[in-house]
């Protein structure tokens, strides 16, 4: 006969991963749904972690369903590694599934991000885990939820297109900046979290899987591998990504990469790489070590690495 210690385990103050097995089963069963319908907005049961709404709870809730102890985990904030936000929650996904962490983008399995998408292109069997605050795109022309389901549904996307030929005509250009809207799969007008205009093509037949959670929305979508994700653009006005005007990054020398620009105490600008550890690497090479750095989308004239998606 067994003993009762034999049937049991040591008491643990968490389940595997934080979420309870039942919460993370509805969210493969919700993610496995946004992959088959690309761009397309399900509902899931939001749950409560450790950290505020509005700071990353939707894609931290991705995270933890998907991480498995063999996993390594990468958290960028506005492409640094060393934010608080991005270190807190690096540091509870080790401490709740045992996964290892980098600072890499070409070590890691899950990359979860907040408003921007690294450099390096990721690779096939990497996932990338979009925190968003905002997953309606038709909110600024449509404040309905329920009048834009019914717009998703007939792909009636006008008053999209009408939003912005209004800002050409008032300002001879789009001036949206973050939250570009895309159409996925040539079928779902979809709002591609808060990244910066620079990122946006990066989705495009992208050889990863892209998942997307706004855990106060209570809303999740996704993006397959090799699927096609163009921004909304009129034939005479092309999109246009950020214009970084020639700057290159103080610390590296790059170029034609995203920037952030450093006011100085004389009323100039330095300008310093986005992605952290991309500009880590960059230093480490120049300093003479054998460095592993990947293909960039972004080559160094500037060219983006699919030809038919920029003009």
């Amino acid at each position: 006969m067994s003993r009762l210690s034999e049937l049991t385990h040591d008491w643990q103050d968490h389940s595997y991963a934080f979420l309870d097995e039942a919460s993370k089963r509805e969210l493969r069963r919700k993610i496995l749904k946004a992959i088959a319908i690309p761009g397309y907005q399900v509902p899931y049961a939001s749950r409560e972690v450790p950290m505020a709404r509005g700071w990353g709870t939707g894609g931290l809730q991705v995270t933890l369903t998907l991480v498995a102890p063999h996993d390594t985990v990468k958290v960028i904030d506005q492409g640094a590694d060393d934010s608080v936000n991005a270190a807190n929650i690096r540091r509870f996904i080790a401490r709740v599934a045992g996964a290892a962490t980098t600072t890499d983008t070409l070590r890691c399995t899950l990359l979860q991000s907040r408003h921007r998408i690294p450099e390096e292109r990721l690779l096939e069997g990497q996932i990338l885990i979009l925190q968003v605050p905002e997953p309606e795109p038709l909110r600024g022309v449509e404040t309905s939820s329920a009048a834009s389901a019914v717009l998703h549904a007939d792909a009636d996307y006008g008053l999209m297109w009408l939003s912005l030929y209004e800002q050409i005509v008032r300002h001879r250009r789009v001036i949206l900046g973050a939250s570009y809207p895309v159409m996925v799969g040539g079928r779902y007008i979809m709002a591609p979290s808060p990244i910066p205009r620079w990122d946006v093509p990066m989705l495009h037949q992208a050889a990863h899987l892209t998942i997307l959670s706004a855990g106060r929305e209570k809303r999740l979508y996704a993006v397959p591998p090799y699927t096609d994700v163009r921004p909304l653009e009129f034939d005479d006005v092309p999109f246009r990504i950020e214009d970084q005007g020639g700057e290159v990054c103080y610390r590296t020398g790059a170029g034609h990469k995203f920037l952030n620009e450093l006011p100085q105490d004389d009323g100039s600008s330095r300008f310093e790489l986005s992605d952290s550890g991309y500009g880590e690497k960059l230093l480490r090479r120049q300093a003479g070590e054998t460095v592993e750095i990947g293909a960039t989308y972004y080559d160094e004239r500037g060219g983006f690495y699919h030809d038919d998606l920029l003009r």
